[in-house]
């Protein structure tokens, strides 16, 4: 700041005052960008979760099952795109409500990592064992797990999230 040639430095309360102002907006935008998604995209995304396995399962099968495999195919294809075009629409949704992309890296790491390695380990798993042993119980019984564990994560970074605020 100049006036006639002459810098105005701040005081010292002033900085402070300044670099706590900066650090509460970075620990907003970093609580912001870390929100869970809305009830509507949770729900969209639990109904997948668990709808993986018996899909996976039948295009899996090493007979028809339920469906011929090309059919379990087409509804995996439209499954998936029809989840991804949901997860751009949230993540338009959440840019235009709070002007923040949505960040991954700030999700605590000890609790997305078993999640990452532990979810699709059950989903893809079942399918497998599936087409070894023909139960089908294994899919269902996955897809329980999916759609609990989905909620479960869910409501873990609405707290997450309600702390941070």
């Amino acid at each position: 700041m100049e006036t006639n040639g002459d810098v105005i430095r701040p005081t010292a309360q002033q900085a402070l005052a300044a670099l706590t102002q900066a650090e509460q907006v970075s620990a907003s935008t970093t609580a912001l960008s870390a929100t869970p998604w809305p009830r509507w995209f949770a729900t969209a995304l639990t109904l997948y979760v668990a709808a993986v396995p018996p899909v996976y399962g039948g295009m899996l099968a090493d007979h028809d099952w339920l469906l011929p495999r090309a059919a379990w195919t087409v509804i995996m294809v439209v499954l998936t795109a029809a989840y991804m075009s949901l997860f751009a629409v949230a993540a338009s949704n959440w840019r235009k409500k709070t002007g923040v992309a949505l960040r991954f890296d700030v999700l605590p790491k000890h609790v997305t990592l078993p999640l990452m390695i532990g979810l699709p380990a059950v989903l893809l798993g079942s399918a497998m064992v599936f087409r070894a042993t023909h139960e089908p119980l294994w899919l269902f019984a996955a897809s329980a797990v999916g759609a609990g564990t989905s909620v479960a994560f869910h409501l873990v970074f609405v707290r997450l999230h309600r702390k941070a605020s």
